[in-house]
């Protein structure tokens, strides 16, 4: 059986729809720096709470999932590559600020996406 590019997105959009369980290391916010042709990653600290909410460790609030936050990140992580990148976060820091596999691999997902973004010249919006 042949797959289309329809077919495929409709596969990745149904998993993005999944429950994930948030990493108590912290969570990425990825854009594309065009100017220095740099793949960038805020990493940000939370704390998760006992409902399973991603909590500001300085004021105790839940954290929302979308619209616009004001928070400082702790480390901007910044690569050429989507491999350089992952090197960088999941092998070089210490301690790692990513203490799921699952999100491990989400965040190599989604480096890929933005280099190729990258290099095709196309916008990059974070699944």
């Amino acid at each position: 059986m042949s797959q289309t590019l329809e077919n495929l997105t409709a596969i990745d959009d149904n998993l993005s729809k999944r429950h994930l369980d948030l990493d108590p290391g912290g969570y990425f916010i990825i854009y594309l720096d065009r100017e220095t042709s740099l793949i960038c990653a805020k990493h940000f600290t939370n704390i998760i709470d006992d409902r399973g909410l991603a909590v500001d460790p300085e004021t105790g609030k839940p954290i929302p999932a979308r619209g616009k936050v004001e928070r400082t990140q702790s480390t901007l992580f910044t690569g050429r590559t989507a491999k350089e990148l992952c090197v960088k976060i999941l092998e070089e820091t210490r301690p790692n600020p990513v203490t799921m596999l699952d999100h491990a691999a989400y965040l190599g997902r989604e480096f890929v996406r933005a280099e190729i973004a990258l290099l095709g010249d196309r916008e990059y919006v974070q699944d």
